[in-house]
C-alpha cells in the first residue's frame, strides 16, 4: 500500500537523520504492560478514585464507572496507541504524517504535547510534596495523630518557597535522569521494576489496614453499592474520570504506542492496563478507608487526604510510621510512572522534530519545566496574590489542561480516527494485518469511537466548561 511505503520510507530517513541508528522502543511484552500502566497508575489512583467511588454510590459508581471506561478512555486509549505504532514518531509528527496532506490534524498533537508539559509544571509539585514526606516520614518529622498538626505541617511546606523549589527540582531531576537512559533502559526498566513493588505496597498497607478494629465501615464506604446516589451528574463525573485516568488525550500513549513491538496485541493490552489501573485503585481505597474509618478521621477527595488525614491515621496505629513510609514510597512510585510518561511527550518531540540528541531534549525540557513550573511552586507563597483569570498558577495549568486541552484532544483524535483515517486502516492496524482474529472486536470499536466516544467526549467538555 502507498501510505505503508510512505511510512517506511518516512522511518529509513528518520534512521539516517540520527546517523543510521535504530530508533529506541519497548523490548518485551511486559515492558510495553509496565509502562502504559505507569502512565495510567498516578496520585489520583491513591485517593481521589477511591473517594470518588466512596461518594458516589461504591458499586454502584464503579458500574457506570466501568460502562464509561469502555465507551470513553478505552477507546481513545486504543486509538492513541495505534496511531502512534503505525507511524513512529512524536504526537504531533504522528498525526501530520497518517493525515491527508494540508489537513491540520496535527493540532490535536499539538495541544497533547502542550497539555503534557503544562500539567508536569503543576504535577511535579505534587509530586515534589509526595517526595518531601517521604523523606518527612522517615525522620519522623509530622508523626501526630492530630489532623491539626498534620494541617500546619502541610502548610508549612507548599508555603516556604525554597522547599517547594527544591522538591520540585529534586522530582525532574529523578524523572530526567530516566529519560536520559532511553526508552528501553530508562522508562521500561524503570517501571518493570516500579510496578511489581506498587502492587506489593498496596497488598501489604491493605492487610494492614483490614485488620483494624471498625475497618468495616471503610470497606462499605468503598464497596456497598447505593443506586440512589446515581444520578446524571455521577455519570458525567464517570465518564471524566474513565478518559483521565488513562492518560488519554495527552500525547502520552500516542507516544508510547510509537515504542510498541509491531507485534503487540493493542486492544488486549490496553484492556489489561485498564483492569489493571482499575486494581490499583480498588487496592488503594481497601489501604486507606478502612484505616481511615477505624480512626475516625474525616474522608476527603484531594491534597488533604494525602498529605493531612493518612500521617494522622498512620500515627494512630501500632508501626504505624514504618506504614507511613511505606505509604509514601508507593505515593512516589505512582507519581514516578505517571511523571515518566508525561515528560517523555515534549522530550520524543524535540529529540525527533529537532534532531536534538535525548539527553540535550530531556535537560532543555527540565529546564524549561523548572523555570514554567515554578509559577506553580509557588502559587501558595511568594505568587499567592498574583491571579491570571482568577486563578493561581497551579489551578491556572490544571484547569486548562482538564477542561480544554485534554478533552478537545481526544475528541480530535477520535474524530480523526473515525472519520478521517478509516474503518479499513483500523481493522489492518488492530488485526494487525490479519494475524489477530479479533476483528469482531475491532469491529465494534470502530462503531464505538466514530459515534460514541465523540458525543460523550463532547459533553466531558461541556461539564468541564461548566455549561451543562
Amino acid at each position: 500500500m502507498e501510505l505503508e511505503h510512505e511510512l517506511e520510507s518516512g522511518k529509513a530517513k528518520d534512521a539516517a537523520a540520527s546517523g543510521g541508528k535504530q530508533r529506541d522502543g519497548f523490548t518485551t511484552a511486559l515492558g510495553v504492560i509496565a509502562a502504559t500502566l505507569g502512565s495510567a497508575v498516578g496520585l489520583g489512583n491513591i485517593w481521589k478514585f477511591p473517594s470518588i467511588t466512596g461518594q458516589n454510590g461504591g458499586a454502584a459508581f464503579i458500574i457506570v464507572y466501568l460502562i464509561s471506561t469502555l465507551l470513553v478512555g478505552l477507546p481513545v486509549m486504543i486509538t492513541e496507541q495505534m496511531l502512534g505504532r503505525k507511524a513512529r514518531k512524536d504526537a504531533i509528527s504522528t498525526l501530520r504524517e497518517l493525515a491527508p496532506k494540508k489537513q491540520p490534524w496535527w493540532l490535536a498533537g499539538a495541544a497533547g504535547v502542550l497539555a503534557a508539559f503544562l500539567i508536569m509544571a503543576f504535577y511535579t509539585e505534587v509530586a515534589g510534596w509526595v517526595f518531601a514526606y517521604i523523606y518527612k516520614s522517615v525522620v519522623g518529622g509530622f508523626l501526630s495523630t492530630d489532623p491539626a498538626v498534620t494541617s500546619q505541617a502541610f502548610v508549612d511546606l507548599i508555603t516556604n518557597p525554597m522547599q517547594s523549589l527544591l522538591w520540585q527540582w529534586v522530582v525532574l531531576v529523578v524523572i530526567g535522569a530516566i529519560l536520559m537512559m532511553g526508552v528501553s533502559k530508562g522508562i521500561e526498566a524503570t517501571t518493570k521494576r516500579l510496578m511489581p513493588i506498587l502492587f506489593l505496597l498496596l497488598v501489604a498497607i491493605g492487610i494492614r489496614s483490614l485488620t483494624l478494629e471498625g475497618a468495616g465501615e471503610g470497606l462499605r464506604f468503598l464497596l456497598q453499592p447505593d443506586f440512589s446516589k446515581v444520578t446524571w451528574t455521577t455519570v458525567l463525573v464517570a465518564m471524566g474520570l474513565a478518559f483521565f485516568k488513562l492518560s488519554t488525550g495527552m500525547g502520552t500513549m500516542i507516544t508510547y504506542g510509537s515504542y510498541f513491538r509491531e507485534e503487540q496485541n493493542i486492544p488486549g493490552t490496553a484492556t489489561k492496563v485498564m483492569l489493571a489501573d482499575l486494581l490499583v485503585s480498588m487496592l488503594a481505597g481497601i489501604a486507606i478507608f478502612p484505616a481511615v474509618f477505624a480512626f475516625g478521621f474525616e474522608v476527603d477527595a484531594g491534597p488533604s487526604l494525602l498529605f493531612i488525614t493518612i500521617p494522622a491515621v498512620f500515627a494512630s496505629m501500632p508501626l504505624g510510621n514504618i506504614f507511613m513510609v511505606l505509604f509514601f514510597i508507593l505515593a512516589g512510585i505512582a507519581a514516578t510512572g505517571a511523571m515518566l510518561s508525561l515528560l517523555e511527550v515534549p522530550v520524543a518531540f524535540i529529540n525527533e522534530k529537532m534532531h536534538i540528541s535525548r539527553p540535550v531534549a530531556t535537560v532543555i525540557t527540565v529546564v524549561l519545566l523548572a523555570l514554567i513550573g515554578s509559577t506553580a511552586a509557588l502559587s501558595s507563597s511568594t505568587l499567592a496574590d498574583v491571579k491570571v483569570f482568577g486563578f493561581t498558577f497551579f489551578d491556572l495549568f490544571d484547569y486548562t489542561t482538564s477542561n480544554i486541552l485534554l478533552p478537545v484532544g481526544g475528541l480530535f483524535i477520535a474524530l480523526f480516527a473515525g472519520w478521517v483515517w478509516g474503518k479499513d486502516r483500523i481493522v489492518d492496524a488492530l488485526t494487525n494485518s490479519g494475524a489477530l482474529k479479533n476483528e469482531w472486536v475491532v469491529k465494534a470499536f470502530y462503531v464505538v469511537i466514530k459515534f460514541v466516544t465523540p458525543v460523550l467526549l463532547i459533553l466531558v467538555l461541556l461539564r468541564g466548561l461548566s455549561i451543562i
